[in-house]
């Protein structure tokens, strides 16, 4: 049902239809203000009917813990994405009422994270609520008459990181995590410079996966969706050979795990600035720097 009521000098106008939020419009002529109640009502109405009838607070966080008990699991990324799910439901934005969400809400929540984290960081967390939102109102059918987040500018990008080992830096870093409890730890981070490999693909190899004799790594299902064949360097095989195999995964750690040591060892080998993914980086550089042709790198 849509009202109008006059207010100082202009019209507002105003529509309530169930399984919608209320949209109101301020107009200088009364005439206008009825052409767009009636135009509004005619949209929201002549709409498919939600399978979920909003006639009771849902709030945003409700639908990010829905998204990551039922949608995330099926993604690759799954464990950091629910943790950035859980995370947001957590913050002010996450008490929202899904009836009454506008794009201010989600300017303010841009501005407010840009003080915290970079701009790619910002940006990739409203990407993920805006497909909690399409996914709310596309998969539950939930009422949400439109996406606010497609409304608002996503930040920037941070500039792609070239950090790369100088110095003498890769000497103290593997003599640091050589020092680690951890057999693996050592292994790990000689075979990720040798190779360029993600984490990811290092901690899910096999030892059915590798051909030490022909010198090859085999990675299936990697995150660009591509099985892989990595070649081996002769040193990389020596890390191999020292790596024991009483498991059916070459380096039987979690990623916490890695994580921890591989931040104990940079702070004992006294490097700032440098993260696991910047080994890839170097790896690739090394390669280039040995000759090879882009297509083989």
């Amino acid at each position: 049902m849509g009202c109008v009521r006059k207010r100082g000098k202009s019209w507002n106008a105003q529509v309530r239809v169930a399984g919608w939020r209320s949209f109101t419009k301020s107009f200088s002529k009364k005439s206008d203000a009825v052409a767009w109640i009636n135009e509004l009502e005619h949209k929201l109405r002549s709409a498919p009917l939600p399978d979920v009838i909003i006639d009771t607070k849902v709030t945003l966080g409700e639908l990010l813990l829905k998204y990551a008990e039922e949608i995330s699991p099926t993604h690759k990324g799954c464990v950091p994405e629910t943790c950035r799910l859980k995370s947001i439901a957590r913050k002010w934005v996450g008490e929202l009422d899904i009836r009454y969400l506008n794009k201010q809400h989600f300017i303010q929540y841009r501005d407010d994270r840009l003080k915290a984290v970079t701009g790619s960081s910002t940006g990739s967390e409203l990407a993920l609520i805006k497909r909690v939102l399409d996914t709310a109102v596309k998969k539950w059918g939930y009422g949400i008459p439109y996406n606010p987040i497609k409304d608002i500018e996503f930040p920037k990008g941070s500039t792609a990181r070239t950090r790369r080992l100088v110095s003498d830096e890769k000497e103290r870093l593997l003599n640091a995590v050589s020092s680690q409890r951890n057999i693996y730890i050592a292994a790990v981070v000689e075979f990720a410079i040798e190779t360029g490999m993600r984490r990811s693909e290092i901690l899910k190899l096999r030892w059915c996966d590798v051909d030490l004799e022909n010198g090859f790594a085999c990675l299936f299902d990697t995150k660009n969706g591509e099985d892989r064949r990595v070649p081996l360097t002769r040193r990389c095989i020596e890390v191999l050979q020292t790596v024991p195999q009483a498991d059916e995964q070459v380096f039987p750690i979690s990623a916490t795990c890695l994580r921890l040591a591989w931040n104990r060892a940079r702070k004992k080998a006294g490097i700032t600035d440098l993260r696991f993914h910047d080994l890839r980086h170097e790896a690739v550089s090394r390669f280039f720097e040995m000759g090879m042709s882009v297509p083989e790198v």
